[in-house]
C-alpha cells in the first residue's frame, strides 16, 4: 500500500472558492479514476489556508496508471484550467508514505 498525501496551500481568503471549484470540476473526474481518498480535510488550528488529502494506491505502479488516466481526461483539465484561472493555490506538497506492519489502514 502507497499512501499520497497531498498539501496544499491557498492564498489568504481564497480556500472557500477554491475548494468550491473543485467540487464543481474536480471531485467527479478525479475520483472516477482515483476512487475515495482516504482523507480530504481542511485545517481545525494551524494554518487556515491549507488543506489535505490523502489517496491509497496498491503501489508506485498503480498510482503512475491512475493518474496518467486521470491526466487523460478532458474533465479533469477543465478542472485545472478552472484552478489555474482562478489562482488560489499557493503552494503544493505531496509526500508518499507507506503504512508501518503494526497498524492496519481502513480503506
Amino acid at each position: 500500500m502507497l499512501l499520497d498525501v497531498r498539501t496544499y496551500t491557498c492564498r489568504p481568503g481564497s480556500i472557500k472558492k477554491h475548494l468550491e471549484i473543485y467540487e464543481k470540476y474536480g471531485k467527479a473526474p478525479q475520483t472516477k479514476h482515483l476512487g475515495q481518498p482516504l482523507a480530504y480535510m481542511v485545517t481545525e488550528t494551524g494554518n487556515p489556508n491549507q488543506y489535505i488529502h490523502i489517496w491509497v494506491y496498491e503501489s508506485a505502479g498503480d498510482r503512475e496508471a491512475k493518474r496518467a488516466a486521470m491526466w487523460a481526461d478532458p474533465d479533469w483539465l477543465t478542472y485545472t484550467k478552472h484552478s489555474a484561472e482562478f489562482g488560489g493555490l499557493v503552494e503544493q506538497q505531496n509526500i508518499l508514505m507507506k503504512p508501518v506492519d503494526f497498524f492496519d489502514i481502513k480503506t
